[in-house]
Parts: structure tokens; C-alpha cells; sequence
């Protein structure tokens, strides 16, 4: 173990002391090494390179037709209050001679939800990422949230999803192609 990686156990440890709780009984002692792990894994993206994750999965294609991917799950950690919100993210992008292979675009959705986040950004550094990477017509990404930190302490608002958008190029310059990706998107029936 790393000396990081047992300053956090022993921070972990001190925050439980620190509750009430009595970090050396029997359910709590490897709390801290649970936790230093489940940290480790959902904040995962600090450790993941977009070109590594798409990995050379660029094609040229004579496509210039809007391609969309929706409803692909994703969780990420608030950087406020250090609680999940997850939710459904929906990305499309008009090609310009170039297509990424399908399971990226859900690859790179999680090299950004899995860091400590505001759902803005999340939105915004996906978007950005794809028009770097494939330099299309234009980008469209949606993100549908649920905050747990609106759910389980502040205002406690249970049904309440949050949405953000970032629209680049003929998503943002074009009302009929972002109309075209808002309805492909829309909940069917």
C-alpha cells in the first residue's frame, strides 16, 4: 500500500471517529480500506486517457448523417458535497468523414463522469472531447441527473432531475438539426 493510500485509511478513520462511531468495532474496521478501494474505483476517470480509451477506433466514412447514442448510464460523484448523482446521457454528432466506434462514445462518458464533478462540466468536456477527437459537422450532448445531494440532505427535493445540454457546431448553428437530436432523444411512447 502506497503512504497515499494509508494517509486516506487513517483520514477515513479519523472522520469516522470524528461521527461518533467507534472505527476499531468489529463492522468498521476495514471500513477504511473499503472506502480508500470505493474511491479508487469511482473516481477511476483521473486515471483514464480519452486516446487510450478510444484506441484508435476512428474510421474514415463517406457519413455524414446524425449518429446518436442515448440513454447510456452513467455515475459520478459530486464535487461539493462528495455524494453520487447519475442519471442517462444522450450524445450525438454529425460525421465529417470520420465515425468512432459505438462503445466509445460510452467510454468517453465515463472517463469524465468518474471524477469529482458538476454535471456542467461533465456535459461540456464530453461534447468537447468529440469534436476535438473526430472534428464533426457538430456535437449534441444531454444529460439527464439525478443529485443525491439534493435527494438526501438540503432541500430534499425526491423527484427533482437535473438537465444540462452543450450543442457545438450545426447542433448550435441549425434549429432543424438540433430539433432532429431532441426528438430522437425524447422517452418513447
Amino acid at each position: 500500500m502506497s503512504s497515499s493510500e494509508k494517509q486516506m485509511e487513517e483520514h477515513i478513520h479519523s472522520i469516522l471517529k470524528s461521527i461518533g462511531e467507534d472505527p476499531d468495532r468489529e463492522g468498521l474496521r476495514k471500513t477504511p480500506a473499503r472506502v480508500r478501494e470505493a474511491f479508487a474505483f469511482l473516481t477511476r476517470g483521473y486515471r483514464m486517457d480519452p486516446d487510450q480509451v478510444i484506441n484508435g477506433a476512428v474510421f474514415t466514412e463517406d457519413y455524414e448523417e446524425m449518429i446518436v447514442q442515448k440513454n447510456i448510464d452513467f455515475f459520478s460523484l459530486c464535487e461539493h458535497h462528495l455524494l453520487p448523482f447519475f442519471g442517462k446521457a444522450h450524445v450525438a454528432y454529425l460525421p465529417h468523414h470520420k465515425i468512432i466506434g459505438v462503445s466509445k462514445l460510452a467510454r468517453l462518458v465515463d472517463v469524465y463522469a468518474r471524477r469529482l464533478q458538476v454535471q456542467e462540466r461533465l456535459t461540456s468536456q464530453i461534447a468537447a472531447t468529440i469534436m476535438e477527437k473526430l472534428s464533426p459537422l457538430g456535437v449534441g450532448v444531454v444529460i439527464e441527473a439525478e443529485h443525491l445531494c439534493m435527494r438526501m440532505r438540503g432541500v430534499e427535493k425526491q423527484n427533482s432531475l437535473i438537465i444540462t445540454s452543450t450543442l457545438l457546431g450545426a447542433f448550435r448553428t441549425r434549429q432543424e438539426t438540433r430539433n432532429e437530436f431532441m426528438n430522437l432523444i425524447r422517452p418513447q411512447g
